[in-house]
């Protein structure tokens, strides 16, 4: 499975573009879905694709003072070690296991080898003048079944990678879950169990115990959506299971758990701040059609603030034709003051925006195959949920990475200034953005990733654009500081501004991060 119909099925968030506010007024709804058509095209970087950015916007863009540069990573994708020092199989370890599930049967059980590297991407990125690096934890690393006395050996690892992160003069900012379940809690169950909101607050008061008085940031959860859909809604990536209501209860668990989380983390480390890394993708409605513009509005509740206004609302967003499903979701009195917690901060990841238009006179009669989400349009105008009853598209109007994903900029803006309006000007980061492409080392053993460096141009002009508009945006994430897994596409897709060679795991820093390097000391895109 390529990125592209990984994001589609997954929602990569957003829809955020089009709500002003949660009224769903037209008046503040942008216009419909329209061809791009440039100003002149001496004035846009490259000149004619649609899309792209005026030049000048990226020559006058600034960042403030203080603004936090940073790179990401995921502990399954880099740190290898997967069954050493005491730690215990995940669900991902499993999955890649079993054969025909990862192209070219790859796994993680080295892929960067940072678990025993991790020094040495550090110095990566103090030598490209990064001030944020975004990491995870691995839960089976910490509690091999889940439950239970952590691992030493596995709490001793984090202390010592954030000990080098801090000592690098660089902030170390902490996802808890990126999408690797201890696979004994696969076997209780999983997320639809809501047993795991419990041993998830475990889990997380022991992360903070032990590291809380050094580590300040804390998101606990990355793309909730799609691990939780992917997992037990259309069953592509482990456990494997299929059906809307599992879906709706995994879900709903998580939204238990995320709260339940921050106060266990709160409990034990008064430094601590949380916020979030939610996967979002702006929506454009099709047509200015009423109907058309609904349904944009069911697609950003349904896969941008499924997670986001639960925590700050307590609620759920108004994602559905009919009423909340609260049978189907296990939900019981009292969940609303459990989801309910007062976010400090909040993060997610832009990647590409959606094209949404109404399905309800189309719609079946239930669920077949994938749910009213990113995978609409593959079949056709039908709506495969009723609940939802929305048309989805992946457009191709503007140019494509290597992994299928339209390059879409101005969603930048559109994303954060929807967030901080439907959010009373929150402090934002962008958690994730970045790129594939397949660039590899030249004859002088130079990584010249041309397009990369324009990918970041452009979408760093229109934050830019976004922060000179009032969005109170601190800090930005570029996705990924190595060449790592890529979940099912396994080595085939490169997203790192350092270049890993497989085989004998050197790292090349590519020209992209020389770039970003130099962008993260000046605040400035021309360098």
């Amino acid at each position: 499975m390529d990125r592209r119909n990984f994001v589609k099925s997954s929602l990569v968030t957003a829809g955020g573009a089009i709500l002003a506010g949660h009224s769903r007024s037209a008046n503040a709804l942008p216009a419909p879905h329209q061809p791009f058509a440039p100003q002149s095209a001496s004035d846009y970087t490259p000149d004619h694709i649609p899309g792209a950015i005026p030049a000048s916007a990226i020559d006058s863009a600034r960042f403030p003072d203080g603004f936090l540069w940073g790179m990401a990573s995921a502990a399954y994708q880099v740190e290898g070690a997967w069954n050493i020092d005491g730690k215990g199989e995940s669900n991902w370890d499993r999955f890649t296991h079993t054969i025909g599930k990862i192209k070219g049967s790859d796994t993680g059980d080295v892929a960067c080898d940072q678990y025993h590297r991790f020094k040495e991407d550090i110095a990566i990125l103090k030598r490209l003048n990064q001030k944020s690096y975004r990491f995870s934890t691995s839960w089976a690393r910490i509690q091999p079944t889940g439950t239970g006395p952590v691992n030493q050996k596995g709490i001793d690892h984090y202390s010592r990678l954030v000990d080098a992160i801090l000592e690098a003069g660089i902030r170390p900012f902490c996802t808890i879950y990126h999408w690797d379940l201890p696979q004994a809690l696969e076997d209780r169950g999983g997320w639809p169990n809501r047993d795991l909101a419990s041993y998830y607050a475990d889990f997380c008061g022991a992360l903070a115990k032990h590291l809380g008085d050094r580590l300040t940031v804390w998101a606990p959860f990355n793309m909730p959506w799609t691990f939780t859909y992917y997992g037990y809604g259309i069953g592509v990536f482990p456990p494997q299971k299929t059906g809307f209501d599992r879906f709706l209860r995994a879900a709903h668990t998580v939204n238990l758990a995320q709260g339940m989380g921050f106060r266990a983390i709160k409990a034990a480390s008064s430094k601590a701040t949380v916020g979030s890394a939610y996967g979002m993708a702006p929506a454009y409605p099709k047509t200015n059609s009423p109907a058309d513009i609904a349904a944009a509005a069911r697609y950003h509740a349904m896969n941008n603030l499924y997670f986001l206004t639960t925590a700050m609302y307590g609620k759920y967003p108004d994602a559905f034709i009919g009423p909340v499903p609260y049978a189907a979701m296990d939900y019981r009195p009292g969940d609303d003051k459990i989801m309910k917690v007062p976010l400090d901060w909040l993060g997610f990841h832009y990647y590409t925006r959606r094209i949404v238009s109404d399905a309800t006179s189309t719609c079946v009669s239930g669920p077949s195959g994938h749910f009213g989400t990113e995978t609409e349009g593959e079949g056709g105008a039908s709506a495969r949920d009723p609940l939802t009853q929305i048309h989805v598209e992946m457009p191709t109007e503007g140019p494509l990475t290597d992994a299928g994903l339209e390059i879409w900029p101005t969603g930048m803006y559109d994303l954060v200034t929807q967030i901080s309006r439907e959010f009373h000007n929150p402090i934002i980061e962008i958690s994730e953005n970045g790129c594939s492409f397949l660039d590899s080392p030249d004859d002088t053993g130079h990584v010249p990733d041309q397009r990369r460096i324009r990918f970041h141009q452009q979408h760093l002009a229109e934050l830019a654009r976004a922060i000179r508009d009032g969005a109170r945006v601190r800090a930005y994430h570029a996705w990924s500081l190595v060449d790592n897994f890529e979940w099912a596409d396994g080595y085939t897709q490169r997203y790192g501004l350092t270049y890993v060679n497989f085989r004998t795991q050197k790292r090349t820093i590519k020209d992209s991060g020389l770039w970003y390097g130099r962008v993260a000391a000046s605040n400035h895109l021309r360098v």
